[in-house]
């Protein structure tokens, strides 16, 4: 076997919809696996938030766009052998595509190791990949490719509707739809034509199952298949969007096996060398199918195959990528069988989409073949029951499962179908009041197309909820036998949920408290299960664990060494992404180093964190307080660290320090200072610390009375999100009065907190360690954009180019009376504003913050390291912090936004988060960093054309010296009205174009 000395690793570039953490693990793997190997590796990803982007990770990183022109300069400066293209989603794969086809690989012998260049191209060219099939024999859907709209409209007319579009060379369906007739095909294939050159018209399969195996081989034409799931959701709705389960439930013996032999058939007919995912729709009432698609790389439902099986497909496909031969390798997790092996389970895993179409004004919430979710959890039961209704918790929506949620407003007949029919990502709960409106299974079977079989086992769950309520009159919580605990709690019901049912929804917190105290009287108890890739058939020495009803004894016993539990950050949502994984696994790491057994609990299948070689001992579990104190009470150990997993963790410190669990770093009671905005604000007074005037008003008088003090514009919060109107910037009286409207009340019950909005002020963030209340590291990183677009949204420089040293001085003073006020113990982060040398605090998070994995690399020194050592008692000596001025480089953080999946909503940056992802690059200058930040985020640099649309008069005199550069350098400007006047009086020409709204041509639109 001849292997290559060093290798060229492609990433994914920043977190967007459909393209996600999953790539972050996928692409981890692949360089632990080449490692291994004594292999020298090279990584080009800008997503600095990442664990692949760590130092240890890879030899080398370059932050840089992963796009042809960057990965062939470093491909001239590195010269590496290979370079392996199927780690980094469809990013890298065009990226290798387009590198083929210019003849780089061959100009400077770069070897693609693993799946030939050729096989992606006959799997992502529409029309090639239905000729494949065709020469084997397997059916596809009938389907045209198209380059053209005339081609488009003829392919309809030959296959008749409904029809479905689709866009080649595109991730995540974007550009997809169904349409039912010429009107609709025409609207789709314009969007579609948008994102690809080629795209796909094919006959609908809606209301067919889907199906989904993924597919190993080598290159001796070995094959298996290790894992197959199946969508709870039919065809029609994204694989992305749907509920997936592993192993599949509903389908037959001949079925199962039916489709296994045509994806290996398929595959080696294809041959792709490493991992592939192969699609399925298969008609319920047959046994036809169709084949939908093959991808051949790493994708999102192979993280989740490796995580619901154990069986780590990305290191596998690294090696084989490599030359191995499936007999050759070991699994990982077992270590004792070959990797030559099909997994057998022995429970059943469940996969929910994660939405935060909230967010975002106008968007269109139904869902269907195009991804909208922003992230997704992965829960384990021994029944379909279980892990449905931890899976529901884990979402972290504010459910409490599939049922005893909040009562909301109560839905008609006509309402409840339409939810099913057409559905948004509440659907799951519509089946729920479809049942309590009195639907039969039939009707909710013909109204969604979901199997029998996973709406009967939802209907076992509503009939057990009923039976639990009915226990309210009777007696409540004391009457409630053995048999009917442990039936709810096999159908996983939370202690809360059974609070909710036995008692109603009073004091829900000290309620759960009670069924607690109750089912531990009666010895209900969950136990630990290990996932172990092989039913329990062979001894394993995993630390894959899961906590489950069904069972009378544990796998294996509590960790008996001294041990250390880190909370992972969750679900994926916008606001809480990879930059919390990264803070986590970097905590389990240095546990690690400091002589600690490690223990993870955390159920996102997309993250480093929760793969098996990370900690000591996984849980893949709910992060609720029912399910931490079970574990904490389970493993005894020595400190939980709540610091490094985000919000979710966070909100978790009050009640688990009543519980009495050992929380290391700031006390639970200084935490909740720092979250209630009066207590926050009273210290701030206290400390004598500036802050913008706020008050919390209970009348609208009262509010306008307030506003007549500060003056416009005003920043509105209601203390309870109402219809998803959260943060709200206010900027006259007729705006005001619109947002009370939807706000429908504002009372002592519903108090809404007023605060004055400071126009164009600077935002500074400063992240810290501190210990004890003395701050022993800090990194302090500035907005490029002014205060009022969210901290998550903004572009960052590290280290600052536009700050005052003064200014530097002041806030550091405020950094540490604050540190000293609260005590704190571990990570923090203040927000800053400054204005003409005025500086007022926004907010203080006692926990690590979104830009922590951003700082601790530009700067080289990593913050949650030194945090984790304080959280673990170590002494840590203060540090040099303020020697970043003199860094030869700059670091930009550049955030990633996802409108273009989002029809409908408005693309507009306000103080509620809306990105979903960033990157981080270096430069010479802030401009050269800047540059590639916005090119690693999908920005294009204009080749003959740019329109300038100035804004107020002074950012037109910013932009003249630019605008002047652009004219000398052959550019043709377009202007609106008042710019195009501006840049006449100041002889630059310019061609004069009317806004949308003016209805004159020529329009920008037109």
């Amino acid at each position: 076997m001849n292997k290559p000395n060093k290798v060229l690793i492609l990433g994914s570039g920043a977190l967007k919809i459909g393209e996600a953490g999953e790539f972050d693990y996928s692409g981890s793997q692949a360089l632990k696996a080449l490692k291994e190997e004594g292999i020298r590796t090279v990584l080009i990803n800008p997503n600095i938030a990442t664990v692949q982007t760590s130092e240890g990770m890879a030899d080398d990183v370059y932050f840089l766009p992963v796009t042809p022109y960057f990965v062939e300069q470093v491909i001239q400066k590195e010269r590496p052998d290979g370079i392996l293209v199927a780690f980094g989603g469809q990013t890298a794969l065009n990226c290798a595509v387009a590198l083929y086809r210019a003849g780089v690989f061959e100009q400077y012998n770069v070897q693609v190791l693993g799946t030939p260049v050729q096989a992606i191209i006959d799997t992502e060219d529409r029309e090639i990949f239905k000729v494949k099939l065709d020469q084997i024999g397997v059916l596809s859907a009938r389907s045209v490719a198209c380059t053209s709209m005339a081609e488009a409209l003829a392919a309809g007319e030959t296959i008749g509707f409904p029809i479905i579009v689709r866009a080649a060379f595109a991730l995540g369906g974007l550009g997809s739809g169904f349409a039912n007739n010429m009107d609709e095909l025409q609207a789709l294939a314009r969007q579609a034509f948008t994102t690809s050159h080629q795209i796909l018209v094919e006959e609908s399969l809606k209301g067919w199952k889907e199906v989904e195996y993924e597919v190993v081989r080598d290159q001796f034409d070995n094959c298996i298949t290790v894992c197959n799931m199946e969508n709870f959701d039919p065809i029609g709705i994204h694989t992305g969007e749907s509920i997936v389960v592993a192993p599949s439930q509903t389908l037959s013996n001949r079925e199962y096996h039916k489709l296994r032999s045509i994806g290996i058939q398929t595959i080696r007919h294809l041959g792709i060398v490493g991992e592939c995912n192969i699609q399925y729709a298969l008609d319920p009432a047959s046994e036809d199918y169709r084949v939908i698609e093959v991808n051949a790389r790493l994708s999102r439902s192979s993280a989740l195959a490796s995580k619901a099986t154990g069986y780590p497909l990305a290191f596998v496909a690294a090696k084989l990528s490599l030359g191995y031969s499936l007999a050759e390798l070991k699994n990982s997790v077992t270590q004792t069988t070959s990797a030559f092996f099909e997994p057998a389970l022995d429970y059943v895993v469940v996969k929910l989409p994660r939405w935060d179409l909230g967010k975002f004004s106008g968007v269109n919430r139904q869902i269907g073949s195009a991804m909208k979710s922003v992230g997704e959890v992965m829960a384990i039961g021994k029944s379909f029951e279980e892990a449905i209704q931890k899976g529901l918790r884990m979402l972290d929506t504010g459910k409490r499962g599939f049922v005893a949620n909040r009562p909301e407003q109560e839905l008609d007949n006509a309402a409840i179908d339409q939810l099913l029919s057409e559905p948004n990502e509440e659907r799951i709960f519509a089946i729920n009041s479809a049942f309590e409106a009195g639907y039969t299974l039939e009707q909710v079977h013909q109204l969604t197309r979901i199997d029998h079989w996973f709406l009967q086992r939802l209907f076992t769950i509503f009939q057990l909820g009923q039976q639990l309520a009915a226990g309210r009159t009777n007696g409540g919580l004391d009457s409630l036998e053995n048999k009917l605990l442990r039936d709810a709690k096999k159908a996983g019901f939370s202690d809360q949920q059974l609070a909710v049912q036995l008692l109603g929804e009073g004091d829900v917190k000290a309620d759960e408290l009670l069924v607690r105290a109750r089912r531990k009287a009666l010895g209900v108890l969950p136990v630990v299960k290990q996932i172990d890739t092989l039913a329990a058939e062979f001894p394993a020495r995993t630390n894959y664990l899961y906590t489950t009803y069904h069972g009378t004894e544990n796998d294996l016993a509590r960790e008996t060494a001294r041990s250390i539990v880190v909370l992972g950050s969750g679900v994926y949502r916008i606001g809480s992404s990879v930059e919390f994984d990264w803070c986590g696994v970097q905590a389990v790491q240095t546990a690690a180093e400091e002589g600690y057994k490690t223990i993870l609990i955390n159920y996102n299948p997309e993250t480093v964190s929760t793969d098996y070689d990370v900690s000591d001992r996984l849980y893949f579990e709910e992060l609720s307080f029912e399910r931490v104190m079970d574990i904490l009470d389970f493993e005894q150990p020595g400190g939980v660290i709540l610091s490094t997993g985000g919000q979710i963790p966070n909100n978790l410190a009050m009640r688990l320090e009543e519980a009495h669990a050992p929380i290391l770093g700031t006390t639970a009671a200084h935490i909740d200072e720092a979250e209630n905005r009066h207590k926050f604000s009273r210290i701030m007074d206290e400390l004598g610390i500036a802050q913008p005037r706020w008050k919390e008003l209970t009348s609208l008088e009262a509010m306008q009375e307030f506003v007549r003090e500060v003056g416009y514009p005003v920043l509105i919060r209601p203390s309870y999100v109402l219809s998803g109107a959260a943060m709200n910037v206010v900027s006259n009286a007729f705006e005001l009065e619109e947002f009370l409207k939807a706000a429908k009340q504002v009372s002592a019950e519903y108090p809404v907190v007023v605060s004055e909005f400071i126009q164009e002020a600077k935002e500074i963030e400063l992240d810290a360690v501190a210990d004890k209340g003395e701050i022993v590291s800090y990194a302090i990183s500035e907005h490029v954009e002014f205060a009022g677009v969210h901290s998550g949204d903004a572009t960052m420089y590290y280290p600052p180019q536009r700050v005052y040293v003064g200014t530097v001085r002041k806030l550091k003073i405020i950094a540490e009376k604050i540190a000293k006020r609260y005590d704190i113990s571990g990570p923090f982060n203040i927000q800053f504003l400054e204005k003409n040398g005025t500086i007022r605090v926004i907010e203080c998070n006692i926990r690590a913050s979104r830009s922590y994995p951003f700082v601790s690399k530009i700067s080289g020194n990593n913050l949650i390291k030194k945090a984790t050592q304080v959280l673990l008692g170590k002494q840590v000596a203060r540090d040099e912090s303020e020697r970043v001025y003199d860094l030869p480089y700059v670091g930009v953080k550049a955030p990633q936004f996802s409108f273009t999946r989002l029809p409908g909503a408005d693309p507009v940056l306000r103080v509620d988060m809306v990105s979903t992802g960033e990157v981080g690059c270096l430069g010479d200058t802030a401009e050269e960093a800047l540059l590639k930040s916005m090119l690693s985020v999908g920005y294009k640099i204009p080749a003959k054309t740019v329109l300038i649309s100035g804004g107020p008069i002074l950012s037109k005199v910013a932009l003249l010296s630019a605008t002047e550069l652009l004219v000398k350098s052959g550019y043709q400007i377009y202007a609106t009205q008042g710019t195009h006047r501006f840049f006449a009086e100041n002889n630059v020409p310019s061609s004069l174009l009317y806004w949308p709204s003016d209805a004159q041509e020529p329009n920008v639109l037109t």
